[in-house]
């Protein structure tokens, strides 16, 4: 979550004069998706010390690897240019409709 919020405050106020506004909107994305997702790892955190079951640890390994893959290859995106980085994109968004599954179906059990 600090990592997520000391990127949102350097696309505020380091990219905002650099970027184009497409780019920057496409890296406010990124930060966006990974401070809601950096909240989702407390809750699957929290649910994972409650019991000795996978599947809060398995949601919260997808949550990581959702953040890693969908914003960190916004931002690298926005950052570089290179629009081929959008392909990874949907990765980390498939990782995210994994966990959040996963953690519904645990939280259900």
């Amino acid at each position: 979550m600090a990592f997520g919020v000391a990127l949102g405050a350097f696309g505020a106020h380091g990219l905002k004069s650099r970027l184009t506004p497409d780019l920057l909107a496409i890296y406010e994305t990124g930060v966006r998706y990974h401070l809601v997702h950096g909240l989702a790892l407390f809750v699957t955190a929290w649910l994972a010390g409650e019991d000795k079951g996978r599947a809060a640890r398995l949601a919260g390994l997808l949550f990581v690897v959702g953040i890693l893959l969908f914003s960190g290859s916004l931002y690298l995106l926005a950052l570089t240019g290179v629009r081929a980085l959008g392909a990874v994109t949907p990765l980390g968004g498939v990782a995210w409709i994994a966990a959040w599954t996963i953690l519904a179906l645990r939280v259900r059990w």
